[in-house]
């Protein structure tokens, strides 16, 4: 028996800038973001029905939007544990489930002793919870539908997640001890970052599927991250036009010497015109990042240190619809050659015809003077 959570308002909050979701679903709403979460759990579902052993999955899950409603569409196997009856909100003309943490704490504790796996779908808040509900009692993984996703207990996407579950099936994953982290969402909004470790999780690993958790900067890179941002920011100041900067300290270091008051957590929207800086859009969304879609933008991000994402973690306002319209060779990555080291760079967006479009191999800025071509899965 496998069990299975979904947080429905998870991610709701990363398109529209928010940098999470977590107190501030109606001000999400307000700014145009929709439920994606069991979107993201139907890829899991499709994945892993393709199979032999989806034959033998019974799942337990929470009711209605909790995974009832997403299990009916497919022709798996499931009970529901109706802890509660589930009610909905009406926020902007758009329904919101009306769920909450306590939910996926009371549907965890029923569900030890009653499972071999419990698969969530969250961020780093909902494994949180599951984590204070069933400590190390049994197994968990998580489908990344979340904003951050920053502890070591996600696999890299919906469909990995589906094929990590298949090698638990065959014995073929071994149980490893990972830590959940998560980050003080409200302090995330203002530029803080405010991270602890919440506690430790059994996760069924596959190399190669399921994800580390995010590291910190080394101090010795601190000086050569300067070098490189200098660097970059005089080539910027030299070539007209519109451009993405993404979040992160490597790239705030960016914009803080082209002397702009960005965001280190968000994406700003920046003009260079004969060598002037002009701030177009502060901490942008997603429809702000649309708007200048067609005008040729330059990206620059930076890859998540022991995650080896440069979009799809923390950066949801590069939405496939937004990489959809920039051409790979526009998109620039900045990172210090240790943060190459964990493996290929990563990219999930949902959309399988831009993600394919993104893979293979792209430009890394890795010093001052040196680019290295760097593999995209």
């Amino acid at each position: 028996m496998i069990g299975l959570i979904i947080n429905p308002i998870a991610g709701m909050g990363g398109r529209v800038a928010l940098k999470g979701t977590d107190g501030v679903v109606k001000e999400a709403v307000k700014r145009g973001a929709r439920p994606i979460a069991q979107d993201l759990v139907r890829l899991f579902l499709e994945e892993l029905s393709h199979y032999e052993e989806a034959v033998e999955v019974r799942f337990l899950t929470g009711p209605g939007p909790l995974g009832e409603d997403v299990l009916r569409e497919f022709g798996f196997e499931f009970e529901v544990l109706r802890h509660r009856e589930i009610g909905y909100l009406e926020i902007e003309g758009v329904r919101i489930p009306n769920t909450s943490g306590e939910d996926t704490k009371e549907l965890a504790k029923e569900m030890v002793g009653n499972v071999d796996l419990l698969v969530f779908a969250g961020g780093d808040g909902t494994a949180r919870d599951i984590v204070e509900a069933v400590d190390e009692k049994i197994p968990i993984l998580g489908i990344p539908t979340g904003v951050k996703m920053y502890s070591g207990v996600f696999a890299y996407s919906p469909e990995d997640a589906a094929r990590v579950l298949v090698e638990f099936l065959r014995g073929n994953a071994r149980l490893e001890e990972r830590e959940v982290r998560d980050i003080d969402e409200d302090a995330y909004r203002h530029d803080e970052v405010r991270a602890r470790t919440y506690g430790k999780a059994l996760v069924p690993v596959v190399e190669t599927l399921v994800q580390g958790s995010k590291e910190r900067i080394p101090v010795d890179e601190e000086e050569e991250l300067d070098a490189i941002a200098e660097a970059i920011a005089e080539e910027i100041l030299e070539n007209d036009g519109i451009y993405f900067l993404g979040s992160g300290s490597t790239v705030k270091r960016i914009k803080d010497r082209l002397g702009i008051d960005g965001t280190l957590l968000g994406v700003d929207v920046v003009e260079i015109r004969d060598g002037n800086v002009k701030l177009l859009v502060k901490d942008a969304t997603e429809k702000d990042l649309l708007r200048f879609a067609d005008r040729g933008p330059r990206v620059i991000v930076t890859v998540i240190g022991g995650l080896g994402f440069i979009f799809g973690r923390g950066n949801q306002q590069f939405s496939a619809e937004v990489l959809r319209r920039i051409p790979k060779e526009n998109i620039t990555v900045v990172a210090t050659p240790s943060k190459l080291e964990s493996g290929p760079l990563r990219i999930y967006t949902g959309d399988r015809e831009v993600d394919e479009k993104l893979r293979g191999y792209i430009r890394v800025r890795v010093s001052p003077w040196l680019e290295r071509m760097v593999r995209v899965v």
